[in-house]
């Protein structure tokens, strides 16, 4: 499956974004989808991941109760709706997918497929 991110910007503090995470080659139901940041100078985290049929979710601490993650498989395409941006969210946002057994995954190397970043800057 190969992962597109898009939807990223530069936004004022208390802005909202949405990203998406068009996939092709396979169906997106067959993937558990996550999301990821990485800061400059810092390692990659863990945002949040979504079950294969969309109804659970699992976030990071930073990311509970302002950051919700979305799939519609019918468009193969999963969300990141960001409310209430901080300047510390600043990051390069990745969304990456797997098919193996269960679905709860927090570790990057968890996931066998991985989208190209958007970059998202928040100023305060």
């Amino acid at each position: 499956v190969q992962l597109q991110a898009s939807g990223g910007g530069l936004v004022q503090a208390g802005d909202s974004l949405r990203l998406s995470c068009a996939a092709s080659g396979r169906t997106c139901s067959s993937y558990v989808m996550g999301w990821f940041r990485q800061a400059p100078g810092k390692e990659r985290e863990f945002v949040g991941i979504i079950n294969r049929s969309g109804d659970t979710t699992y976030y990071a601490e930073s990311a509970k109760g302002r950051f919700t993650i979305s799939r519609d498989n019918a468009k193969n395409t999963v969300y990141l709706q960001m409310n209430s941006l901080k300047p510390e969210d600043t990051a390069v946002y990745y969304c990456a997918a797997d098919d193996r057994l269960g679905w709860l995954r927090i570790e990057s190397g968890r996931y066998n497929y991985w989208g190209h970043g958007t970059q998202v800057t928040v100023s305060s």
